[in-house]
């Protein structure tokens, strides 16, 4: 269950560790790419996610999808 709270993801070390839900800000660290470009990514499509009010939530499952191509 998503709680709101954010996971420090720069201690996960397996994508096994990180959380059912994360943030636009969160996938930038993860692939190691700016903010800008993280959005970039979202708002075209090419990563899968939630959109709750303003927010862009991104579930596990659509990162672990973008990964794989």
């Amino acid at each position: 269950i998503f709680t709101g709270r954010r996971e420090n993801v720069a201690k996960i070390t397996s994508l096994d560790e990180l959380p059912v839900i994360i943030h636009v800000k969160d996938l930038a660290e993860i692939l190691s790419i700016s903010l800008t470009s993280a959005y970039c990514l979202v708002r075209s499509g090419q990563v899968r996610t939630i959109r709750v009010g303003r927010r862009y939530l991104i579930p596990k499952q659509s990162l672990l999808t973008y990964l794989e191509k």
